[in-house]
């Protein structure tokens, strides 16, 4: 079973704005030689839903021929059609992932605990893969369905060891308490990164995070961190982090970021509905991280000049 710092990973985009999978890949090794325990590829960070399925199995096995071992893998799978989500979750398996990170059906909104538990249901029947490994999205900020405790034990009861845990990044504490207590035999993983400490105190399993993409030395040193004394100098500089990126949309503010960490402005690049910040935006975000002094990106090998505000 993972555990540990995983990375939600953002996917790099080609100038045709496919997913570029030598960039994926050599991040993914960054990465890994950071300290990072495993890559969760197409979560939200990795504006997941923004792929088609076809395109996700493709980049998994590109990544995987590159050299980056399949159980340090999680697949995001989440797909509004359940079949495109059974397809993905089953190539995870056979591939050999660590698991599948799976949304809620995200669609059609107001969706009762029966809904959502016939919809994961339907997943875990149809994936019929005796390595599959399912994790539960809890991402109500973005899905607008939150999974309810009641719904995750049904789950549980009903499909033990093909539901491994839950990712919960509904960023409320509040929620992630109960939720570490009341499933200790699950794998639970933290999104907010400011929650780490509690969490592992609390059992979960680790966590899989954005901000280790740009961070991913600080993550380290904030999830290593043994007692009080040494959580507060780590924990300090990623609240500051969040504090800087929290007037921006995550996803763009961390590709800013990587772009100018790595002097490779195809980081800029993401997939409508979402842009790229405006120069004066990036600029600010990037003089607030200034005094961290964050670790530099390598730069990939295949850096090109680009138009980034296209």
């Amino acid at each position: 079973m993972p555990e540990g710092l995983w990375v939600a990973s953002l996917t790099p985009l080609d100038a045709d704005f496919g997913c570029d999978t030598r960039r994926l890949a050599d991040h993914c090794r960054f990465l890994l030689a950071a300290g990072c325990d495993g890559i969760a590829l197409f979560g939200t960070t990795g504006e997941g839903p923004s792929f088609t399925a076809r395109e996700r199995r493709r980049a998994l096995e590109a990544v995987i021929g590159a050299g980056i071992a399949p159980d340090r893998i999680i697949l995001g799978t989440g797909c509004p059609a359940i079949p495109d989500t059974i397809e993905l979750s089953r190539a995870a398996a056979e591939a050999g992932c660590a698991g599948s990170l799976v949304l809620p059906p995200f669609f059609f909104k107001g969706v009762d605990g029966e809904g959502v538990f016939r919809a994961f249901a339907r997943i875990a029947e149809g994936v019929r893969h005796s390595a599959a490994k399912l994790y539960l999205y809890n991402i109500p900020s973005v899905s607008a369905v939150a999974l309810d405790y009641e719904t995750i034990e049904r789950l549980a009861c009903t499909f033990p060891g093909v539901i491994a845990g839950v990712k919960d990044s509904s960023l409320d504490w509040s929620y992630t308490a109960p939720l570490l207590e009341r499933f200790p035999d699950l794998a639970i993983f933290v999104g907010a990164e400011h929650h780490i400490p509690q969490a592992l105190r609390a059992g979960a399993a680790g966590t899989i995070c954005g901000l280790a993409n740009v961070a991913p030395r600080r993550i380290r040193a904030l999830y290593d961190a043994v007692d009080a004394e040494a959580v507060r100098a780590p924990l300090a500089e990623v609240e500051t982090m969040l504090a800087a990126i929290e007037p921006h949309f995550f996803v763009t503010a961390l590709r800013a970021i990587a772009a100018a960490q790595s002097g490779d402005a195809a980081w800029r690049r993401v997939r409508p509905p979402l842009y790229p910040l405006d120069a004066a935006a990036e600029q600010q975000l990037l003089a607030s991280l200034a005094p961290l002094h964050l670790d530099a990106m390598p730069a990939s090998p295949h850096v090109e000049a680009i138009d980034a505000t296209r």
